[in-house]
Formats: structure tokens, C-alpha cells, sequence
């Protein structure tokens, strides 16, 4: 018989095992519930010759299973959190056994305890900005050129004043960028910036000026829609993208404090 072992999902609190029934796990296992001290860590059985140490390194350098894997973890955390606040944990966190995943459950319970309060009746946004700057440069003229000027000379005045006019588009976009996260933090509990995405991997258009997680009050969801709505209207060139509400992802514990073994 293959070894087997414990994928965790997440960790909630107060979470129903009956909430997770019908909900589909990784590699189609079910998934189920491990209660602790008032903790309750989401989970899944798993095949260690899939999901162990050495399986792992392979696995994950495997598109098709990354995708399908990070999917149905995604899908589990969702739907935990739908029912009870829910720190996700990172993709294939796995035990060798309950026992394992209980003594985890009692050795990080302070810190899970802290993680849950802060997201408690809050909900992750994502927003991203992206600049146009193709015929968005501010106003402003070429530099003059004299009657006289040679080619050359000329040439060389024109790329000069265009290298300064789009200098300055970009750094009153990154000004805007900014201000777009300064309103929207206002309105949060907290708020964490990503690093750019690459063009060739979001698919999107544009220079990203802006990649940002907010956590925000469940209250406070329609004026923080609202607040992007309007900041959207800033200027033309600048194009907005709005996602969530999702699981905390981006302000749940620290990776490090969470690891298989």
C-alpha cells in the first residue's frame, strides 16, 4: 500500500467539518476537517508518492499539475472561508500524519490565533494599474530648432525632448500609482504591494505602475468598490483592475511558520 500523508489547506476557526463535505480536495481527494485547541486545520489525504518530499520537486516543475493542484487548493480555501475565517497556507503543505498536523495546530496557536483575529470579518481585493503612456506624454513642445540647424542636430534636439517628455509621463503615472494606493489604503485595514507582473504572463496590455493586495473591512466592501470606480476616472491612459472578494492570501502568516513534515 502506498504511504500516505496530510495535505493541509488552511486553518479556521469555529469551521463546520459538515461545511466541507462536498467539497472536491487535490488529486480529487476528500477533504475534511483536524480539530485542536479551538484550531481546525482543513485537509485532504494524499499519496506521498505524489505529494512527498522527492515527488514534489518533480511535480511542481510541471505545469499542467501546478495548475490543476493550485486550482483544487484554491477551490478548498474558498470554500472554508465562505463559512468561517480561514488563514490559507501555502500550496502542497503536507504531514506524514494527523498526529503531525495536530502537534503543528498546538505549537503555532498563538500565532494562528493572531492571524485569525486580524482577518476575521475582512476579505482580500486585488487591484492593478496599467499605463498607456502611447500618446500620453504631458504637454510640453519639441525643442525649437534654428533656421540653420543640421540634420543631425536636429535629429538629436527631437529625441531629446522626447526622452524628457515621456520621463515625465511616466513619473506623473507613478505619482498617480500612489495616490491610487494611498485612497485605497485609507479605506483598509491594511494593504501589501506586489512586484509588477510580466506582460507575457498576465496577458494584460500596458505597464503595470500598480500591483496591490488590500484587506478590507466586509462593511467597507461597496466604498472600497466605489473608491475604484472613481480613482478608475483619474486619467485615460491609466486603466484599473478590480479583483476579490478573496480568501486573505496575501495577509495570512508568515510562510515560514507553516511547513510539511
Amino acid at each position: 500500500m502506498a504511504e500516505s500523508g496530510i495535505y493541509v489547506y488552511g486553518v479556521s476557526r469555529d469551521l463546520p467539518g459538515e461545511a466541507m463535505e462536498r467539497v472536491g480536495g487535490v488529486a480529487g481527494a476528500p477533504v475534511r476537517v483536524i480539530e485542536q485547541g479551538g484550531l481546525t486545520a482543513v485537509v485532504s489525504p494524499v499519496s506521498l508518492a505524489e505529494f512527498g518530499e522527492e515527488a514534489l520537486r518533480h511535480n511542481l516543475e510541471d505545469l499542467g499539475w501546478l495548475e490543476s493542484t493550485a486550482r483544487a487548493h484554491h477551490a478548498v480555501v474558498d470554500a472554508a472561508a465562505a463559512s468561517a475565517a480561514t488563514v490559507p497556507l501555502g500550496l502542497a503543505t503536507v504531514y506524514r500524519s494527523e498526529d503531525r498536523v495536530r502537534k503543528a495546530l498546538r505549537e503555532r496557536s498563538e500565532e494562528f490565533t493572531r492571524a485569525l483575529g486580524r482577518i476575521t470579518g475582512r476579505t482580500e481585493w486585488g487591484v492593478k494599474a496599467y499605463a498607456d503612456l502611447r500618446g500620453a506624454t504631458p504637454g510640453g513642445t519639441a525643442a525649437e530648432e534654428g533656421p540653420a540647424a543640421r540634420p543631425g542636430t536636429s535629429y538629436l534636439q527631437r529625441r531629446r525632448a522626447e526622452q524628457h517628455t515621456e520621463e515625465e509621463a511616466r513619473r506623473e503615472v507613478l505619482a498617480i500609482a500612489e495616490r491610487i494606493d494611498t485612497e485605497l489604503r485609507d479605506l483598509a485595514a491594511t494593504g501589501r504591494l506586489h512586484r509588477p507582473q510580466d506582460p507575457q504572463l498576465s496577458g494584460e496590455r500596458g505597464w503595470m505602475i500598480l500591483n496591490a493586495a488590500y484587506l478590507v473591512d466586509d462593511a467597507r466592501a461597496d466604498d472600497f468598490r466605489a473608491a475604484v470606480a472613481r480613482l478608475a476616472g483619474l486619467r485615460p491612459e491609466i486603466r484599473l483592475q478590480l479583483t476579490g472578494p478573496w480568501a486573505p492570501y496575501s495577509f495570512a502568516t508568515e510562510e515560514e511558520a507553516w511547513t510539511g513534515s
